[in-house]
């Protein structure tokens, strides 16, 4: 399932979760996912991750991320993905290390589908609309991804927590 010790899932929830809500406020309401977000995940992820995992993962990690931002990179130069999106997968990527990849695959494809169905129902319900008048995402041609990714972190962690209950 995941490669995390749920101690080490806890500490980094702990900063994670902060984040991943306001990176998926901002994808909603603005359709853009502040660099200083991704900074902010990965200044987390390196201060508790070095605490937490051992050197060797640790180091696998930061390559797992540097490789997912190269790819990222690839797919938005394609127009696959938007660039806030692409920096944020990778910064939120060393998390995944030791995991499962079917499980991680299965966890963002739910999210995303659920992701994508509740952005849809919200918006349309006028009374929904009406609270959140200025979200770009409403009208924007494209899905804000923010959403689902930070979904897929925060349930992944979650996830790890498991032994604790």
């Amino acid at each position: 399932m995941t490669g995390l010790s749920p101690l080490a899932a806890l500490a980094f929830l702990v900063f994670s979760l902060p984040i991943g809500i306001w990176v998926a406020w901002s994808d909603l309401s603005k359709m853009k996912i502040p660099n200083k977000a991704v900074l902010a995940m990965l200044a987390g992820f390196v201060v508790v991750g070095i605490l937490v995992l051992p050197i060797k993962v640790f180091g696998l990690a930061l390559a797992l991320g540097a490789a997912v931002l190269v790819v990222g990179f690839v797919a938005n130069a394609a127009g696959l993905v938007g660039a806030g999106d692409a920096k944020f997968a990778a910064a939120i990527a060393p998390v995944f290390i030791g995991g499962d990849l079917r499980f991680i695959l299965g966890l963002f494809a739910a999210c995303l589908l659920g992701a994508f169905a509740s952005h849809r129902l919200m918006r349309a319900i006028p009374a929904f609309r009406r609270a959140t008048p200025d979200w770009a995402s409403w009208t924007h041609a494209d899905f804000p991804m923010g959403l689902a990714l930070a979904g897929t972190l925060i349930f992944y962690l979650l996830a790890a927590l498991r032994p604790f209950f």
